[in-house]
């Protein structure tokens, strides 16, 4: 959030996030590649968290959701959340052993700052999960719903790859 009480992103997720918990809803596969990419780490920070799709049970995680309506959605036993954004982590530096961000960055106000954030309290793996807005011109749907495509470069960041 670039200014509290208005998103950074394209989505206000206080007026339109009711039931979202409900509708996104982990991928097995996805979770597995992102436990892998989190190692040996004890402690993770969740950086954009959400519900907590994505948060390893076995591991110490803090999650940070800046949006009311999200934090609220999480499930009873999850991750405590703290009221914060990407780009102004309030904890110390090398705080975590790992960081992550799951589909959240193309919600920051500035990626850069986040990211940078992000590998400042952790010590260990920052692992992003995001969409390649670029690739979506190869996807089969392109021909039937192109403006998804138009739509989703516009809010993602581009990769670097």
């Amino acid at each position: 959030m670039s200014i509290r009480g208005r998103p950074a992103g394209d989505f206000d997720y206080e007026q339109n996030g009711a039931g979202y918990a409900l509708v996104r809803r982990p991928d097995a596969r996805i979770a597995a590649r992102v436990h892998a990419a989190l190692g040996t780490s004890r402690t993770v920070l969740n950086v954009g968290a959400g519900a907590g799709s994505y948060e390893p049970a076995d591991r110490y995680v803090l999650a940070v959701e800046p949006s009311a309506a999200m934090r609220a959605q999480r499930p009873v036993g999850a991750a405590p959340a703290v009221d914060a954004v990407a780009e102004r982590l309030p904890f110390d530096d090398d705080s975590f052993d790992a960081a992550m961000a799951m589909l959240t960055v193309h919600q920051w106000g500035d990626v850069e700052q986040g990211l940078r954030e992000m590998r400042r309290v952790s010590r260990g793996p920052v692992v992003v999960l995001t969409l390649d807005a670029s690739a979506l011109q190869q996807f089969w749907l392109t021909d039937y719903i192109p403006e998804v495509v138009v739509v989703e470069q516009t809010r993602f960041p581009r990769s670097s790859r």
